[in-house]
């Protein structure tokens, strides 16, 4: 319960400013970008400090108030809508790059920094950080790093979990826990920062984080491959990979999505198409020429009715850009969007386009379909009223079949947006009931109380 004693207490320590009570205040933190009721908290706190996040966290364990730390609230699975007697913690105030070691070639961040911003810093120093998640200009690395965010970087150079050296976190009792290090390679102790990457703030709350950089490529070619079959377009996807090219991105969108996406950007996507794939390779000059040419012939070979290849990073920019708008651009369509992002063997994909669009016309449902096909990600996009009710039975309907079509394509239900509470009630159909059992054994005993974001990922 929170007690006048208990306000008092926080504000001691977090400054009265960053203690949150008005109901218009709490009423901001009551959801995030998944399409699921808004829960408003009893309490929002701020820290500005590592010792003051330790304390923070301690407190409500002690008072046995339940704790969702939110970052930028962009996550699209229910992962930050937090409990309606709990607290919300805020990371904005801890968001200082704390080092960026050009030697070593790490960064050492607080968990507010926004993603955009760090890659940002680095590129002046010479340096990459690859992931970028489509909300990598508003979404926080914290975030990124719980619930593991994937891009459209993701085919070559991986994601979030892929450039985590190491983490300090606080456990629930507010004791700050070491784990993972500076050097390349660390075998010391059990691999904690694993265990924490993707764990939705359900184990711990992240007070730094230290991450990997690479050199940037040293030359980069985009194109962009116009069909007038969708199956081509998604065959091309998956010969690409057989024939072992490795592009930067390989991004697929189908018709519906680049009509809105034109329509909301005006980049001068080709709107009569069937589907369209954007590719960019990089690396050595030598290779980045003899991989696109490669790549532009196998697009030629299996149906592209044209190739168009960026001039120059103006024009390379502008058409990325318009891709990243593709959930803007949908949403902008119908009153709710449901965006997934099912996931399946590279080779695969042509077979999850085909189900998507039976799934589509079996519930009468319009979906825009597009997303990471070089990596498996498709982010099939429902467009809907969640108002009516009819239609809203059909939609739930669609995205179990989506769900069980993908996993028994050997897929996951989420490639890259999280469990949280949208996709708890699947996970035993991707795991086992022993899986489950686990890794409630291991939740039990690093929070005894449940109050580290209880209800998401296993309930």
């Amino acid at each position: 319960m929170i007690t006048p004693a208990l306000l008092a207490e926080f504000s001691t320590f977090l400054g009265k400013e960053n203690v949150f009570t008005d109901p218009a205040d709490r009423v901001t933190y009551s959801y995030d970008a998944a399409v699921l009721a808004p829960v408003i908290p009893a309490l929002v706190l701020r820290p500005t400090s590592g010792e003051a996040l330790g304390k923070a966290v301690r407190l409500c364990n002690e008072n046995r108030i339940p704790l969702t730390v939110r970052g930028a609230g962009t996550n699209l699975s229910g992962g930050t809508i937090p409990k309606e007697n709990g607290a919300v913690l805020l990371t904005n105030g801890l968001n200082r790059i704390l080092e960026i070691n050009e030697a070593d070639m790490f960064a050492v961040v607080q968990p507010g920094v926004i993603t955009a911003g760090l890659a940002a810093a680095v590129e002046k120093k010479g340096l990459f950080y690859p992931p970028d998640p489509g909300s990598q200009s508003v979404s926080t690395l914290g975030g990124n790093v719980a619930e593991n965010a994937g891009g459209l970087r993701g085919l070559k150079y991986g994601v979030t979990r892929d450039y985590v050296m190491g983490i300090q976190f606080f456990d629930v009792n507010g004791e700050l826990i070491k784990t993972g290090s500076k050097t390349v390679k660390c075998a010391t102790g059990y691999n904690l920062a694993g265990l924490l990457v993707g764990s939705e703030g359900t184990l711990g709350v992240f007070n730094e984080i230290t991450l990997k950089l690479i050199p940037p490529p040293a030359h980069r070619k985009a194109m962009m491959a116009v069909f007038d079959d969708i199956n081509k377009a998604s065959e091309t996807v998956a010969a690409i990979i057989a024939n072992r090219i490795i592009p930067a991105t390989l991004e697929f969108l189908d018709s519906f999505t680049i009509r809105a996406v034109e329509d909301y950007s005006h980049a001068g996507l080709p709107v009569n198409a069937a589907a369209m794939l954007l590719i960019e390779v990089d690396g050595h000059p030598a290779q980045v020429e003899e991989d696109a040419h490669k790549v532009e012939t196998l697009c030629r070979t299996l149906g592209a009715s044209s190739i168009r290849v960026a001039q120059d990073d103006a024009e390379r920019d502008r058409v990325w850009s318009a891709r990243r708008s593709a959930l803007s651009a949908l949403a902008k369509l119908k009153p709710t969007v449901i965006l997934e992002d099912a996931t399946v063997p590279r080779s695969k994909i042509p077979d999850m386009v085909r189900a998507i669009q039976e799934i589509s016309s079996e519930y009468g449902l319009p979906i825009g379909t597009f997303g990471h096909a070089g990596d498996g990600n498709l982010h099939p996009t429902i467009l809907t009223d969640r108002r009516n009710r009819q239609e809203w039975v059909r939609v739930e309907k669609a995205i179990e079949a989506i769900f069980d079509r993908a996993l028994a394509l050997g897929g996951t239900l989420s490639g890259e947006h999280g469990t949280g509470i949208a996709k708890s009630c699947y996970l035993e159909k991707e795991t086992s009931p022993a899986t489950i059992i686990y890794s409630k054994r291991i939740k039990s005993a690093l929070d005894p109380h449940n109050i580290l974001n209880p209800g998401k990922i296993i309930g």
